[in-house]
């Protein structure tokens, strides 16, 4: 065989096999099934949600303050001498009742001041009742004088009746029966007695220790009643009656004190009694006083110095939803999912912001889901996953 028949032969079959590759490849393209096109779900935006709870409720507003007593004087003695008597409850957070001797001054310089004092009345009395009868012997002598002289028949002049004596008999008679009562008087403060049921804050006194008057011998407190001034903004008053300061007559808003004593939360009743005279110049802020009745019955007390948390009881707002602080947009919008799952923008009347709770007094309905989640981009009417808090917590 030519060498031409031997190329033309190895072409015709390069070319034979070239054309069975292509056959097959076109044979297996058609068998290959089609690919459909389908769209990806785009997933949804998982938003948390809180459900709207409608009810009556009392708004709360609340303050911080100090502990202070409603009575607190210092003890001083009225009159000079030694310290022969202290009251065993004459210390330091001592407790006392109500005219209990705190203190006894020496007091046999003031007996002998009364006696003396009894003596010079008994001796003015004497004297008074000398010349009331000496004044009446002199009328009786007038008129016997001048019994049958017609002209002679009128009063008797004062000097015959000796009245000036008279006057100033009486008048000596007073002055010593003044000076008696301020006698009995001192010898009465030798003893100091407790004016009221408290106890001692502090004592600077010592058996022996001749004392002065006006000098401080001890400071006590009363314990009937304790007072926690808190200072509240303007606008928090318009929600509760300040005796004497908002419109209305009666009692104050009730008042719940809370403090940590002994390890343990405490609480005490107490009630808004005013509002104290000036605003703090420098705040703004008015000083409401909440008064709370016996604080010391209670076992630990509510003792004085106590910084405590107060909760005033409001007026009562009808169908008012508490919602937490993040679900509050633009001072009066939130965020509410519907039952298809699409946001709305929604307008409310925000009663009071309480910390991290917000008040609502409208707009909202019972049952609603309000976002609490924030979202950088947000439409309305956009499609969301919501999550509730109750099933976020459960899980």
């Amino acid at each position: 065989m030519s060498k031409t028949k031997k190329r033309v032969l190895q072409t015709i079959l390069t070319l034979g096999l070239i054309a069975l590759g292509a056959l097959g490849m076109i044979k297996l393209t058609e068998s290959k099934p089609q690919m459909k096109k389908r769209k990806v779900a785009v997933p949804l935006l998982m938003v948390r949600t809180v459900e709207v709870e409608l009810a009556s409720q009392a708004i709360i507003v609340r303050g911080e303050g100090t502990v202070k007593p409603l009575k607190e004087i210092d003890l001083v003695p009225q009159v000079d001498g030694k310290i022969i008597y202290i009251a065993t409850s004459l210390i330091n957070g001592g407790q006392f009742k109500k005219g209990t001797t705190l203190l006894r001054i020496e007091p046999e310089d003031y007996r002998l001041a009364v006696i003396l004092a009894k003596s010079k009345v008994k001796n003015a009395e004497s004297l008074l009742r000398m010349a009331e009868e000496e004044s009446a012997a002199a009328r009786e002598e007038w008129f016997q004088l001048y019994a049958d002289d017609e002209g002679k028949r009128k009063e008797p002049p004062p000097l015959v009746l000796k009245q000036p004596q008279l006057a100033a008999a009486k008048a000596k008679l007073e002055a010593d029966k003044a000076d008696l009562k301020k006698a009995m008087l001192n010898l009465e403060r030798t003893k100091i007695k407790a004016p009221f049921d408290g106890r001692v804050e502090k004592e600077d006194v010592d058996l022996g220790q001749y004392v002065r008057p006006g000098e401080e011998l001890a400071s006590i407190f009363s314990t009937g009643s304790a007072e926690i001034v808190v200072p509240l903004e303007d606008e928090s008053l318009r929600w509760f009656h300040v005796p004497g300061f908002t419109p209305g007559n009666g009692q104050g808003a009730p008042a719940t004190v809370r403090a940590r004593v002994a390890g343990r939360e405490r609480s005490w009743e107490g009630r808004v009694v005013r509002a104290e005279g000036m605003l703090d110049e420098q705040t703004r802020m008015i000083r409401v006083v909440v008064r709370v009745d016996n604080p010391y019955i209670k076992k630990p007390p509510l003792a004085m110095g106590l910084f405590v948390a107060v909760e005033i009881k409001g007026h009562d707002i009808p169908d008012m939803a508490i919602i937490p602080r993040s679900a509050l947009h633009q001072g009066n919008v939130v965020w509410v999912v519907d039952r298809d799952g699409l946001l709305h923008y929604r307008k409310v009347e925000v009663a009071r912001i309480d910390g991290e709770r917000v008040q609502i007094s409208s707009g909202l309905n019972d049952g609603e889901q309000v976002v609490i989640s924030p979202i950088k981009t947000v439409t309305d009417g956009m499609k969301v996953r919501p999550l509730p808090q109750k099933e976020a917590d459960r899980s």
